[in-house]
């Protein structure tokens, strides 16, 4: 660590700093509404300070700040007391230094040493080497989260504040953690309503994991604050004066989208920047005394601005009566402004800002008199139990399943007597039937929805009211899965169908074990592994059931090639999908060996050191991350490939930084393009591009026309993708030409 990287400070500058620090959260404190427990904090403190003495954080700093800081995260940003407060500031002793639990829970209580214990079991991250490791550090969050929903708070402040000092760690660990943060911290805060916490955490997540992007979107964004601020005056003033003559006392704010959201319109939607219509937004925010009269004062606040403007009709959202999951409450609607651009309102009480920014901490801020710490998620610990009562056994489907349930958006429906019941978005028939009760989901036949009858795979909308059809004799089918999307529907129907699984693919496997003794065959793991990745199966267990239901031949030459010298279909076959070409008997003591501290160099050519997934088929510039496969070679995935994503979480360890060097012309490049039709358009889009300006070479060109509208798609070979870049742009000039942009 250079002296420039980090201040360095003397023993009497740096305790006057820790004190300094320690006096902040003592002061936000001190400035709730919690009952004043200073002296157990002035404790937890000084013990924490002692455990951590001469540690320091690779950027430099005492140890000690850390804890310090996430506390007062815990007091300011989410409204939590006294014993979250002591918790924060001892959540890594037991795990880094030599004392115990025991020696929490004799000095603090059995409350406090039982939140320290849940963030030490969760510690170093959701995600361990292993993917069954990860759903098992997944489940003892929820499960510890379940118990006292402070265990998972704390643990969003300790992320929260790693984000924020994320720079100083090395750039594999950044992506590591980036990669989790979006995984699972960011999904987690809008779930609880914390939108203040997950905006930040989505931004700085972005920030490290596509820096170049990030620059180019603040900088876009900063450039033009100066009209945007313009034209949302215009847009509000004569809202203003209306508000004024109504006597109400309110606060406007100017409000963009964050980095990230504008990025992932902009990768979704496959537009630029300036096509992106809801980067504007204005939030009017009231002072309101009375709650009765809360939901009068947002709707005659709509009314001034539908005065005079056209609004969108497909856009208006009342989450005044029907609050979300999360506890948000808001009046949205969308109405054309100045210039033509569509400007989204959001009108919210003093009361309802807090709540949408805070999540459940702003309840407490609008608690009379002095309070013990508590919580008000019952809900959201509800729904996390109903989850772990019936888990997954697949690790891999346990984490999607958990990220199903908890972290999309919510529909709400009826049953015929007026029950309400919420369930993600996209939920259908099926889904509702096993929410209600578990025997009426096994005989569910179809749904009736205003007096219509419809099937169990019908789409639920909100507001439905829905009848259960059941029959006696109806009995789950495999294909039913299809139609779950709720945790609770898909962990039952597994468990029902796994039972018939369970026979089935046991004779699967006698039967691949009676073909492997006719050749004379030893059964081994391996054998089974490789073949499951050929016939790109999820396990073993569906390779059996495949055999058992004929789906898989015996005569197939992939099983009639077992046995067979090593240079036969059976080393194509069975080679591990993540290893390279083997070229002898001695090539494991050849391996090289990738230094994964430092950043690996890519260099294209005719002999790449590396090499490049099909899933997502990345070209010199774009932002990558290596991945070091069994045999040390470097697999190259686009930083934002799904695939990617998956190996950030889960295989952190083996990641590597890299970087471009040179260029090669042996990449190709898919574009897609849209506009309107006219004769030679498709020869003036070939000549754009392979023409004497730019001269590349285009491998495929296909345009289909429907009226006068056109939609074409070219690829292109390139080298980097700054050609990439010239070949969009010479295509967008193009008379007629609307829209060019990257599919792969």
């Amino acid at each position: 660590m250079t002296k420039e990287e980090h201040h360095e400070y003397t023993p009497e500058e740096e305790n006057a700093m820790i004190e300094q620090a320690y006096q902040e959260l003592l002061q936000a404190y001190l400035s709730s509404n919690h009952r004043k427990k200073v002296e157990i904090i002035e404790r937890a403190y000084r013990f924490a300070r002692r455990a951590h003495a001469g540690v320091r954080r690779r950027s430099g700093e005492p140890y000690i700040m850390h804890p310090i800081a996430v506390a007062k995260i815990v007091i300011s940003e989410l409204g939590l007391g006294s014993t979250s407060i002591c918790a924060a500031l001892l959540h890594d002793v037991v795990e880094d230094t030599e004392y115990t639990r025991d020696d929490i829970a004799a000095t603090f209580g059995e409350k406090i040493a039982s939140i320290v214990e849940g963030l030490t079991k969760i510690s170093g991250g959701i995600f361990g080497a292993k993917a069954s490791l990860q759903a098992e550090n997944f489940r003892k969050l929820l499960l510890s989260m379940s118990t006292d929903v402070r265990v998972v708070l704390i643990k969003m402040a300790d992320r929260l504040h790693n984000m924020r000092t994320l720079g100083s760690m090395r750039p594999e660990k950044q992506f590591k953690i980036a990669g989790e943060t979006l995984y699972v911290y960011a999904p987690l805060a809008h779930r609880l309503g914390l939108f203040k916490i997950k905006t930040e955490l989505e931004d700085l997540a972005f920030r490290y994991e596509h820096p170049a992007k990030y620059a180019e979107i603040v900088s876009l964004v900063n450039e033009t604050d100066a009209h945007r601020e313009q034209i949302v005056e215009k847009f509000v003033a004569p809202v203003r004066k209306k508000l004024d003559a109504a006597g109400f006392k309110y606060e406007i704010k100017a409000r963009v989208k964050s980095a990230f959201s504008i990025y992932n319109k902009m990768e979704n939607k496959h537009v630029g920047f300036n096509e992106i219509y809801d980067i504007y937004a204005v939030r009017v925010i009231f002072e309101n005394d009375d709650d009765a009269l809360e939901r009068i004062k947002c709707w005659q606040i709509y009314t001034f601005f539908t005065d005079g403007h056209r609004t969108h009709p497909e856009r208006l959202r009342d989450w005044t009566s029907t609050p979300k999951a999360n506890g948000y409450r808001a009046l949205h609607l969308t109405v054309m402004g100045p210039e033509g651009k569509w400007i989204e309102v959001q009108i919210r009480s003093r009361k309802m800002d807090d709540i949408a920014e805070l999540g459940y901490a702003a309840h407490w801020k609008y608690k009379t008199g002095v309070y013990e710490e508590e919580t008000e998620l019952d809900n959201w610990i509800g729904t996390i139990k109903d989850i772990l009562a019936n888990p997954e056994p697949n690790a891999i489907d346990f984490l999607d399943t958990i990220k199903l349930n908890l972290f999309s958006s919510e529909i709400y429906v009826f049953t015929p007597k007026g029950d309400l019941y919420t369930l993600p978005a996209g939920s259908t028939v099926l889904d509702l039937a096993f929410a209600i009760h578990s025997e009426l989901g096994i005989h569910c036949m179809a749904g009736k929805i205003s007096h219509k009858l419809v099937p169990i795979s019908h789409v639920l909308e909100s507001g439905d009211q829905v009848e259960i059809i059941t029959s006696a004799t109806q009995q789950p089918q495999p294909e039913w899965i299809q139609y779950c999307h709720s945790a609770k529907a898909q962990n039952r129907l597994r468990a029902i169908l796994r039972r018939d699984r369970r026979s089935l693919a046991l004779k699967g496997k006698n039967i691949f074990l009676e073909f492997l003794e006719k050749k004379g065959l030893q059964f081994s793991q391996s054998m089974v592994s490789r073949l499951v990745s050929n016939y790109h199966l999820s396990s073993e267990e569906e390779f059996y059931l495949m055999l058992a239901s004929d789906e898989i031949d015996l005569k197939a030459p992939e099983l009639q090639e077992l046995g067979r010298t090593r240079s036969s279909l059976l080393s194509k076959i069975l080679r591990n999908p993540f290893s390279s070409k083997k070229k002898g008997g001695k090539e494991k003591d050849r391996k090289k060996q990738i230094n994964r501290k430092e950043v690996y160099v890519l260099r294209p050519g005719d002999n790449p050191n590396y090499r490049l997934e099909s899933c997502c088929r990345p070209v010199p510039g774009d932002d990558v991350l290596g991945f070091v496969d069994d045999d040390e070679n470097v697999v190259v995935h686009k930083l934002n490939c799904t695939t990617a994503m998956r190996l950030k979480t889960a295989f952190g360890s083996r990641l590597v930084a890299t970087r471009w060097e040179g260029k090669a012309d042996s990449f190709t490049a898919t574009l897609e393009i849209e506009g309107l039709d006219r004769l030679g358009m498709i020869g003036d889009i070939a000549n754009s591009v392979s023409g004497e300006e730019l001269g590349i070479n285009i491998r495929a060109l296909s345009i289909t026309a429907d009226g006068t509208v056109f939609n074409a798609s070219i690829t292109v070979q390139i080298d980097t993708t700054a050609t990439l870049d010239k070949v969009i742009q010479a295509i967008g000039k193009v008379k007629g030409v609307r829209n060019v942009s990257r599919v792969s």
